[in-house]
């Protein structure tokens, strides 16, 4: 006597493939019972309220607001002019070596110390002297120009 060929894995697996094979079925018998073929153009609108909702009722028109298409901002804002009397600072010169032509001057506004060279002096500063100056960002940080003493 010969043993049979099916083995209880491969009856098992074919039970699976069919009970897939079927629920598929089932699957796409409800899908078609269940479509919204025919359906009205209104029952598939949706529509958003003043909150940012989503529903199904359309707008009351006694709500609705005009906006002016300049009033809408998108991006940063643009920065006002800013006025050139305001970029200048004002402050003391803490450290000056005139040897070798740099110093430091202290911000009376902010209390940072400024970096300032020679060539940046309009007139002659030494320690101690009230100054104003512009202040303009190099690569080893903020340095001053348009140095001049103030009275």
């Amino acid at each position: 006597m010969a043993k049979s060929q099916e083995t209880f894995n491969k009856k098992e697996k074919e039970k699976k493939r069919l009970k897939k094979q079927q629920d598929k079925k089932d699957k796409k018998e409800e899908r078609k019972a269940n479509a919204g073929k025919g359906k009205d153009l209104d029952d598939m609108l949706a529509y958003v309220d003043e909150n940012g909702n989503i529903t199904s009722t359309p707008p009351d028109p006694n709500k609705k607001r005009t906006i002016n298409s300049e009033d809408i901002q998108i991006g940063v804002a643009r920065q006002e002019d800013i006025d050139p009397a305001s970029l200048i600072r004002t402050g003391t010169v803490t450290f000056f070596n005139e040897a070798k032509g740099y110093g430091f001057i202290k911000d009376l506004k902010s209390q940072d110390s400024v970096f300032v060279h020679v060539n940046a002096l309009k007139t002659q500063i030494k320690q101690g002297d009230k100054v104003s100056f512009d202040v303009e960002m190099t690569p080893k940080g903020p340095s001053a120009i348009g140095v001049e003493l103030v009275q």
